[in-house]
């Protein structure tokens, strides 16, 4: 069974608008996040952020983190949209490749501290987004590092690939306190990269959510101390009057 989490009885209930990088964010708010929440009387969904429209034939685009411009713009009509009290709105972006016209984007990469970047960028998010229903999240450093949270159950999606997957655990033996968020955002080194490295034909969208499931919530929270604090700041919502 797994870890079992103390819940405050609802005062309301709440609906959770998730702004997510990709297809593979969206994908684990729904299938993985959003039943979780919902046993705190939070329920979530996710679309992926708008990319560009082609208004010639009414088509939008989504998936992928191109600029901060169009994110933000997307995340307001969200919440224009769907105005009610009960509503609140979120992010789930990767600080890795993250677009430089985000807010404070010059100081947060100065900082050599990746929660404190992380920090600075959430902080700047909230500040520019303005509204007191926006909960910015930042994913150190992307949706990967939950993976490496215990990255063996990849050998759920991958057979035969003992010998990889091992050399994946040493790295992360070889990070401080064992924490895959410590990991760095070197396009070498990044999480993502240093699995493609090992297994090529790694799929994020596809298996990287069905490995995550394997993994569960409770391991993800353990391991990575940020990821921790966002969903236990989401577990409350329901509890703020």
């Amino acid at each position: 069974m797994g870890k079992e989490y103390f819940r405050r009885p609802a005062l309301s209930l709440i609906r959770l608008h998730i702004t997510a990088e990709g297809q593979a964010e969206q994908a684990f708010v729904k299938r993985i996040l959003a039943p979780h929440l919902g046993d705190f009387d939070v329920f979530a969904d996710a679309r992926c952020v708008e990319t560009g429209r082609n208004k010639r034939i009414g088509r939008t685009y989504r998936g992928g983190l191109i600029s901060y411009k169009k994110a933000k713009s997307d995340i307001i009509t969200w919440m224009k949209d769907d105005d009610h009290a009960e509503c609140r709105f979120s992010t789930m972006f990767d600080l890795y490749a993250l677009p430089d016209d985000f807010p404070e984007y010059s100081d947060a990469v100065r900082e050599a501290d990746p929660y404190r970047k992380v920090q600075v960028l959430e902080q700047a998010l909230m500040d520019d987004i303005n509204d007191r229903r926006f909960i910015p999240y930042i994913q150190l450093h992307e949706f990967e590092a939950l993976i490496f949270a215990d990255v063996k159950q990849l050998d759920w999606e991958y057979l035969d690939h003992d010998a990889p997957i091992r050399r994946l655990g040493e790295v992360v033996k070889m990070t401080r306190d064992q924490n895959p968020e410590l990991f760095d955002d070197n396009p070498e080194t990044a999480p993502s990269k240093r699995i493609m490295r090992e297994i090529p034909e790694y799929d994020k969208a596809n298996a990287g959510i069905l490995v995550a499931q394997k993994i569960g919530l409770a391991t993800m929270r353990t391991r990575c101390p940020h990821f921790r604090a966002w969903v236990e700041s989401l577990e409350r919502l329901a509890q703020v009057s």
